[in-house]
């Protein structure tokens, strides 16, 4: 009897990350089966500047997916039914009609723009307060105002402004389904042009700026199907020509799809990001805190409050090629140091950030240096500031009695979501070592679950996909034992406190 090889249906999810791109394929089971990922820098033209190239991520995404080919090889037959795309939020990419970029991608930890953020202070309460959101050059209004004072010639140039997973999207789409210049509301809420509580663009934001209105991108919900692709059959030939891609939202929000949407998450890479469930969003006028949506559409739609750290492992990589160490190595060394680091404090506000756990003019330092530091206190100082500056942020959504007594560098915590206070789940990977789980939990006084997903963006996106698709699975989320609090618990508030008052002293 010949056997006729099974062909396996799985959805596909990519994550399109500031310094890399993350694949996964999801069983129908909700199992990861498949997962690869490519590396990638950030170009910095000028100081400040923060740009990408999106053909770089494209050339990443070939790269990952002949790795992820090779590795489910080993599956048999794959075809994927699918496709799902969340990346990077806040950025700007100009592009033209066909979805190709004019100029490079401007990041969200660009500081360009920060010379026109009086202009949006300068706007009337009542325009502003309805943003729900801090001001932050790198989002994507205010860089569109740098454009139109010091290059409006390449804003003319352009058809429209996309965000980067959007850029991604179109390059794989041949097939439109939807117009080019789309989006959905989970990536248009980070823009600074979004009015929160209506849930729709702020008409009334870009006509007292004098933006140009005609590049904003039609927005429709993220598990919206936008066209077909052929180009996967490349890799997976059972997939065929015409693979469904669906609109996809933004990083953050689709690994919260992925873990569940918990009380109480962080999200831990290149930026940190600390989020809490919210119901129903109001105007804000000058909030320390984000108030961004999921990537539901009707009835479905949620928001969540969100406390960003830009410098989270951004800044400890920094401090790992300066000390000459890679992340295996540089990890290593850490825990060869007492918690304290010999009395090293390390503020990792290297791009600044965004006012709520310090503020843009901030900048990094490593202080209390003595005679016998060296490379092991150096680095153990980095680890120690970066969980700290996540500490800092969770005190601003949820003080937990550990940090509740000393006040956030900004002002006083804005008052706490509904619930109690309980365990953190966590994702990224600045998650995965276990010193920095555990002074986590120490430094917050709670229970830290971290989740055993490799990229729970990437899972987010699947499932975007695979629910747009009529087909929705549940994802299989294996959580380690919980790491909690030690009885070193008290050393590193006592170290915490100490950070936050270097850090207020250098604000």
């Amino acid at each position: 009897m010949t056997l006729v090889p099974t062909t396996l249906g799985t959805t596909l999810g990519i994550d399109l990350g500031t310094s890399g791109l993350k694949l996964v394929l999801l069983g129908r089971d909700g199992a990861v089966l498949a997962e690869a990922e490519a590396a990638y820098d950030v170009e910095h033209p000028r100081p400040g500047r923060s740009e990408s190239a999106p053909t770089t991520w494209t050339t990443a995404l070939g790269t990952a997916l002949d790795d992820l080919a090779a590795r489910a090889a080993g599956l048999g037959e794959v075809a994927v039914r699918a496709v799902g795309v969340a990346g990077q939020m806040h950025a700007a990419v100009l592009v033209d009609a066909a979805g190709g970029a004019v100029v490079p991608a401007v990041l969200w930890t660009d500081a360009r723009a920060a010379d026109r953020l009086d202009r949006w202070r300068a706007l009337p309460d009542a325009v502003r307060a309805p943003l729900a959101n801090p001001l932050v050059p790198g989002m994507t209004g205010p860089v569109l105002d740098w454009f139109a004072v010091h290059d409006p010639a390449t804003l003319d140039r352009a058809a429209h402004v996309l965000l980067p997973k959007d850029v991604v999207r179109a390059w794989l789409v041949d097939d439109l389904a939807l117009p080019v210049a789309t989006t959905d509301r989970s990536d248009a809420a980070g823009t600074l042009l979004w009015d929160v509580p209506r849930d729709a663009w702020a008409a009334d934001v870009v006509a007292h700026l004098d933006l140009p209105a005609r590049l904003l991108p039609g927005v429709a919900p993220s598990d919206a199907v936008a066209g077909t692709t052929a180009r996967l059959a490349r890799w997976f030939p059972a997939s065929g020509t015409a693979v469904p891609v669906v609109v996809g939202g933004g990083d953050t929000p689709a690994a919260r799809l992925a873990v569940g949407a918990p009380g109480l998450h962080v999200n831990l890479g290149t930026g940190a990001q600390v989020m809490a469930a919210l119901d129903r969003p109001e105007p804000v006028l000058d909030p320390l805190v984000h108030t961004f949506a999921d990537t539901g559409a009707g009835p479905a739609a949620r928001w969540y409050r969100l406390a960003a750290v830009q410098n989270a492992g951004l800044a400890l990589g920094w401090a790992l090629r300066v000390l000459g160490l890679g992340w295996s190595d540089g990890l290593a060394l850490a825990r060869t140091v007492p918690d304290g680091a010999g009395g090293v404090t390390f503020l990792p506000f290297l791009t600044g950030e965004r006012g709520g756990v310090a503020g843009p003019g901030a900048r990094g330092a490593w202080t209390g240096l003595r005679e016998d530091t060296g490379r092991p206190e150096l680095v153990r100082a980095a680890v120690e500031g970066m969980v700290f500056a996540v500490a800092a942020a969770v005190d601003l959504l949820d003080p937990a009695p550990a940090t509740s007594a000393v006040a956030p560098v900004a002002g006083p915590p804005v008052s706490r979501p509904e619930g109690e206070p309980g365990a953190v789940v966590v994702t990224g990977g600045g998650s995965r070592d276990p010193l920095v789980r555990r002074l986590l939990a120490d430094a917050l006084g709670r229970p830290v679950h971290r989740v055993g997903l490799r990229s729970a963006t990437a899972v987010g996106a699947a499932l975007l996909a695979a629910r747009g698709t009529g087909d929705p699975v549940e994802p299989v989320v294996a959580t380690d034992e919980p790491e909690l609090p030690g009885p070193g618990r008290a050393d590193v508030v006592g170290h915490l406190a100490r950070w936050r008052e270097a850090a207020a002293a250098l604000a």
